[in-house]
């Protein structure tokens, strides 16, 4: 048979095709994903989990700078400490009263306990930090500890 007399019943089009050669297990359909509100439990879980602050690492020549935005957390609803060379920055984020508040249509924003643990990548002077809260940035100063030029070993 020719190709141009074929009927359009004949030809396998499109979906058809991809059915042709797929098995049934292949055919199963995933139910399509919620678009309803997250159930209580679900809330919950959320809510347990601490959320990460990001920062920003760097250093100059003389120190060493952390910075984040910590912007709606109160000073006093910070805590800053060192241990190890291991920095930790804790806090939390109030989103402030929302009384009658019936229904979300969009929640992007991270609100509660924040927590943020960061190995320093050089040593630093523990006795020598300054922290400092404005305009929503945390930003900590260490003073670096001067690491000598190369040092030679002496082999026994």
């Amino acid at each position: 048979m020719a190709r141009g007399s074929q009927s359009q019943d004949d030809l396998l089009m499109g979906d058809d095709i991809a059915a042709a050669f797929l098995s049934e297990d292949d055919l199963t359909v995933d139910a399509p994903a919620s678009t309803t509100q997250p159930n209580e439990d679900q809330w919950d879980e959320a809510e347990a989990v601490a959320g990460q602050l990001a920062v920003d690492v760097y250093e100059t020549k003389e120190r060493l700078i952390v910075k984040g935005r910590v912007a709606g957390v109160n000073k006093s609803e910070l805590d800053v400490s060192i241990s190890d060379n291991t920095l930790t920055i804790r806090g939390t984020l109030s989103a402030g009263n929302e009384d009658g508040v019936e229904n979300y249509f969009l929640q992007e924003c991270y609100w509660g306990e924040f927590s943020r643990s960061i190995v320093l990548p050089v040593p630093v002077k523990e006795d020598e930090i300054e922290a400092v809260l404005k305009d929503g940035v945390l930003t900590i100063g260490f003073s670096k500890v001067k690491q000598d030029t190369v040092k030679k070993i002496q082999v026994l």
